[in-house]
């Protein structure tokens, strides 16, 4: 290394600052005689929060492996920097070709429905896939659900994700929410992921493997598709998707005990029997109501349940500490309780935990002392003890 640069202060260093000392830090960290870091990866952002900086490298699958080697050094380095706490480096490959943009696409004569066509043979998502097939090199499946929309399944399910590959398990996270994806925003991800051979390539993000059919589609449009539609193109996201080597999936469910639970409780039990459901519900009567249907649905669907997580169980003052109970407490705990399944925990409500999910970084990472980064990363402890007790 060189001469240190100046201390960063991330309370009132500008963004274009920190980016500029920590590009410095990339250029310094050699790979061979004249190469570097930025020799075969271009920065795409950088965030700092609470001192701990993000960085996202756009590169190639032929680079990728050229900087894999170097990442746990530049991430030392900057996080040596004056008033830095740490880092994370996260890749995404370079895009060579996509699938076309999809707004209610017509499946090819013969081709059933199959809604993305990914230049391969023809036919439907279900025939090319038959569901033991699906996913191989996938050990378990976790299913975040819940009843009901609007109870925070997707923060849950994103900073649950996180937390497991912060544990060290190599973990995917898939968005099977047609109607409504939310994963590229809160991971902070909008590169469209690569085709190769027929198969697509997830985008990487924050230690994660992830794909949603936001990747895909442009984040205004809307998605105009019939049941069988959705169900061909979750199929192909199960089976058409390269999602390598994982020790664990987790799906954020939609909403509702629908068409697309049903059939991916369906086509998953295997890999869910090693895995399970984790049912996600805020305290009032009327989310527990829907709650209930979950757990009701996966039971008969032999998938076993992980437990129930309390989410918005309270809010605490910033500026006072008052903690009020906004919409009951405890109404979780007591649904687990009488019906034979596991609490997992209480999730406060929380303006950070909204705004990190706004801002594309989940606040597990971006404030990981924090209250509710606590409440995420014992979730994920509890839901990785669990699968190591089912392998």
């Amino acid at each position: 290394m060189t001469d240190s640069p100046p201390p960063i202060d991330p309370a009132t260093t500008q963004p274009e600052t920190a980016e500029k000392r920590i590009t410095e830090i990339l250029r310094t960290e050699q790979d061979g005689p004249g190469s570097n870091v930025l020799s075969f990866a271009s920065l795409e952002n950088v965030s700092v929060r609470n001192g701990h900086a993000h960085i996202s490298l756009v590169t190639s699958r032929d680079d990728a492996p050229r900087i894999e080697p170097l990442r746990p050094h530049v991430e030392a380095a900057i996080a040596k920097l004056p008033g830095m706490t740490g880092a994370t480096i996260s890749l995404t490959a370079h895009r060579a070709t996509t699938p076309p943009p999809a707004n209610a696409p017509q499946a090819p004569a013969g081709a059933g429905h199959r809604p993305f066509n990914l230049g391969e043979k023809r036919g439907s998502a279900s025939s090319r896939h038959p569901a033991e097939t699906l996913l191989p090199g996938v050990k378990a499946v976790v299913a975040v659900a819940s009843g009901k929309g609007g109870v925070g399944k997707s923060t849950t399910a994103v900073n649950l994700a996180t937390g497991l590959a912060k544990l060290g398990l190599k973990t995917g996270l898939l968005d099977a929410d047609i109607y409504g994806p939310s994963l590229p925003r809160m991971l902070g991800r909008s590169t469209r992921p690569e085709v190769i051979d027929g198969r697509i390539i997830p985008i990487e993000a924050w230690g994660l493997t992830s794909m949603s059919i936001g990747y895909l589609v442009d984040e205004n449009q809307a998605m105009i598709w019939r049941g069988p539609m959705v169900m061909g193109a979750l199929t192909q996201f199960l089976g058409e998707v390269d999602w390598g080597e994982l020790d664990v999936l987790v799906i954020d469910m939609p909403p509702g005990t629908g068409d697309a639970q049903l059939t991916l409780a369906q086509k998953l039990g295997a890999k869910l029997a090693r895995g399970g459901a984790v049912i996600v519900s805020t305290p009032q009567d009327i989310a527990l109501l829907d709650a209930r249907r979950g757990v009701a649905m996966f039971e008969r669907m032999e998938t076993p349940i992980l437990g129930v997580v309390e989410n918005m169980s309270y809010f605490c003052c910033p500026n006072c500490n008052h903690r009020t109970e906004l919409f009951g407490h405890g109404g979780a705990k007591e649904e687990a309780e009488r019906s034979g399944v596991p609490f997992l925990g209480e999730i406060p409500l929380l303006a950070d935990i909204r705004a990190s999910a706004d801002d594309g970084t989940p606040i597990i990472l971006s404030a990981p002392d924090s209250e509710a980064a606590r409440a995420y990363t014992a979730l994920a402890g509890t839901i990785a003890k669990a699968l190591k007790d089912r392998t």
